[in-house]
């Protein structure tokens, strides 16, 4: 059994997550709510947990301030919940130690599946950490990226395109997906901003860079070769 702690103030968004996690996991997973950072934090103190989702914005402690409290002492998966889907914030969480984001208002199937993929690979129910594609790999730990063995320097929006779709190697990734997921739902720009980022994203993977198929009227698509 999984035990969760979900630290949101708003009572509507906590409520819908609770209903369907419960109703889903109900023979795999307990769901602990906490409504504001000082009250997660005292939660955490607690007892411990295999997953948190913690929304940025909070009364009192922010998520940010919990973020970095937190892995003083602990390891745990940590998925920010947020309406802050600007670049310096995202790289602030990673940098505070997050393990991934999910940017509101977002699919509760999707963050489903994304919390009980984070929880296999935590608990060494699947493989190696790294994300493989041919040539290209890249350890999400570390976030040292290598092509050929050889490693590669990129820039965060073109990491975390390459994180995204080595995820999803093999599928079609319509421009709409990529850009909602890397950008956000607020983002005033149009899909013309991933084909550049592609692009910058393909020259910076060198002979790897056709691994990256463009597929005419959808998107792009991660292949072997």
């Amino acid at each position: 059994m999984y035990s969760i702690l979900l630290v949101e103030d708003d009572f509507n968004i906590m409520e819908v997550i609770s209903d369907y996690f419960t109703e889903k996991g109900k023979d795999s997973l307990m769901l602990y709510t906490a409504v504001d950072g000082n009250q997660g934090m005292e939660m955490i103190y607690e007892r411990e947990y295999d997953l948190v989702l913690l929304d940025i914005m909070l009364p009192g402690l922010d998520g940010f301030s919990l973020c970095r409290e937190l892995r003083k002492r602990s390891t745990v998966p940590i998925i920010f919940l947020t309406a802050k889907a600007r670049e310096q914030d995202v790289l602030l969480g990673y940098d505070l130690g997050c393990d991934d984001y999910i940017v509101k208002p977002f699919s509760l199937a999707a963050l489903y599946a994304k919390v009980f993929a984070m929880l296999k690979r935590s608990k060494g129910l699947v493989g190696n950490d790294v994300l493989f594609c041919g040539e290209i790999k890249l350890n999400p730990v570390t976030y040292v990226v290598t092509v050929s063995e050889k490693e590669i320097i990129l820039p965060p929006k073109e990491y975390m395109l390459l994180k995204y779709m080595l995820e999803r190697k093999g599928k079609v990734i319509e421009r709409e997906t990529l850009l909602i997921n890397i950008w956000g739902y607020d983002f005033e720009g149009n899909d013309r901003v991933v084909d550049n980022h592609i692009k910058k994203l393909r020259k910076a993977l060198g002979d790897a860079g056709k691994q990256i198929k463009t597929i005419v009227s959808k998107g792009y698509k991660l292949s072997d070769n």
